[in-house]
């Protein structure tokens, strides 16, 4: 009931989180226009490099360290502040690197880059990784609520033309930094002090090394689409694609979710030796994930057409064919998170993860190479789903010794023609109907009716699953 509770918390802020990107994401695409926000998500991408070495894989370390250690207060409160040392050190050189890097090699843009360095700050200072480790949600989630509330009602009180661009930026890179310091104050019943002599924090070092080359390369696909378009082609371009990446993200996040709530739950279980619950967790979250996935992938290609210029502002329609293209990478995503976030990582299986995403961004590079100078975004949004594509199945050829592979698939068959069906009827209805935000909820409303009522008809896994959850639920009530 711990893992649901945590998912529930995790979805919520999920869907706040894409919340407040429906309400300001029209009014900043059409505020700044395609060109600002390329400059912004271009600025953002290269700080976002620095920041990920300031970061070193500690927040998937520390998670789990912190997992490992759940029930001894000592061991997880020198841990913590090991970890937490090390991580202003490393942010504090990464900000350094920062600074010299946009001062004396790069010309342009440099109040935007200096803005954006207030993200490495506030990473150094992060400590929800800490609270993660503890499966202990609902500490970050309520943090985060509060700060994209303020922000949101910040954006549309000072950003109104191209030229708050800095407005916005720093406005972002403020609301990192305050919802990092936000966590302190939860600490005074969770850890105790341990003297300075006592901290190790450099053995954590290697480690967090180890995590972190699968989590740059992994940003690999958030960054380098970006920083390749505004090298091949233009800043506009860059913002085309930016937004319709974002939109399938965004969408994607509450899949995702699941990963970060399950991490430490593996992690324990692992812990304890029993290998027959991390199994059985990876079995419940594919068969989850597949269900939730395919409809979101399908859905997504159905609308996107007349959806982007509708949302974004009519300067945007190419927006859309790179939405409709990049589609599938939610399911070769929400699958190698799976595989990766709940299964490798929190076995300590690090080599094996790094080695899928490590091919994922190599990929990814070579196809942006050859598909950017022929197609643009549309091209950088292929290269996106073959990195996936590739990252995903490197994981699932490791862990088939592991585990029985196609117990995965059970049923899939079943979601994949239930979504088609959808995919074609709301596609359709997206052609003839004019989009507005009524027929937008409409089309969703019968997407998601049609689509449960096809699994029904299909008696799908999830359905069983389902039946069985409540089941066990009404025998714990009347006991």
């Amino acid at each position: 009931m711990k893992v649901i509770k945590n998912y529930l918390y995790n979805v919520g802020y999920q869907l706040l989180s894409m919340m407040v990107p429906i309400i300001t994401v029209p009014y900043i695409s059409r505020t700044l226009g395609p060109y600002c926000s390329g400059i912004n998500s271009y600025t953002n991408s290269w700080v976002t490099f620095f920041y990920l070495f300031g970061q070193m894989g500690i927040t998937l370390y520390g998670n789990r360290q912190i997992a490992y250690f759940y029930g001894d207060l000592k061991k997880r409160s020198k841990s913590f502040w090991e970890i937490e040392a090390l991580q202003i050190f490393t942010s504090s050189f990464a900000l350094v690197a920062y600074l010299i890097t946009i001062l004396f090699f790069i010309k342009k843009y440099q109040l935007f880059f200096l803005l954006q360095a207030l993200w490495i700050v506030a990473i150094g200072l992060d400590i929800s990784w800490y609270f993660m480790g503890l499966e202990d949600f609902k500490k970050t989630v309520t943090r985060n609520v509060l700060v994209k509330i303020v922000t949101l009602i910040l954006i549309f009180t000072l950003v109104h033309t191209s030229k708050d661009l800095w407005k916005y930026i720093l406005l972002l890179g403020i609301a990192q930094l305050g919802g990092a310091l936000s966590l302190w104050p939860y600490l005074k019943k969770s850890v105790v002090w341990v003297k300075f002599k006592y901290w190790r924090p450099f053995k954590h070092f290697y480690p967090a090394l180890l995590l972190f080359i699968p989590t740059i390369t992994t940003q690999v696909y958030l960054v380098v689409n970006r920083i390749m378009l505004g090298a091949m082609e233009s800043q506009a371009a860059v913002g085309e694609f930016d937004y319709a990446d974002k939109l399938i993200k965004m969408v994607l996040a509450v899949v995702t979710s699941l990963g970060t709530v399950m991490l430490p739950h593996v992690a324990s279980q692992f812990a304890k030796g029993d290998m027959d619950s991390v199994n059985k967790s990876l079995y419940s979250s594919f068969s989850f994930i597949n269900f939730l996935t395919i409809p979101l992938m399908f859905g997504v290609m159905a609308i996107s057409s007349k959806f982007a210029p509708w949302f974004l502002g009519s300067q945007y329609s190419t927006t859309g064919i790179i939405m409709f293209v990049e589609a599938p990478a939610i399911l070769f995503i929400a699958w190698s998170s799976t595989t990766g976030n709940q299964y490798l990582m929190p076995i300590n299986k690090i080599q094996a993860f790094t080695l899928s995403v490590t091919v994922g961004a190599i990929t990814n590079i070579l196809a942006n190479l050859i598909l950017i100078k022929f197609a643009g975004g549309v091209g950088a949004a292929l290269a996106t789903v073959f990195s996936e594509i590739t990252t995903a199945t490197i994981q699932l050829v490791y862990i088939k010794n592991q585990i029985h592979l196609l117990k995965l698939f059970t049923g899939m068959w079943k979601y994949v023609v239930s979504s088609l069906i959808m995919f074609f009827i709301v596609h359709y209805m997206t052609d003839v109907l004019k989009m507005t935000a009524l027929t937008l909820i409409i089309e969703v409303v019968i997407a998601i009716l049609l689509y449960l009522g096809l699994l029904l008809l299909l008696r799908a896994p999830i359905i069983k699953e389902a039946e069985i959850f409540l089941k066990t639920k009404d025998k714990r009530r009347r006991k």
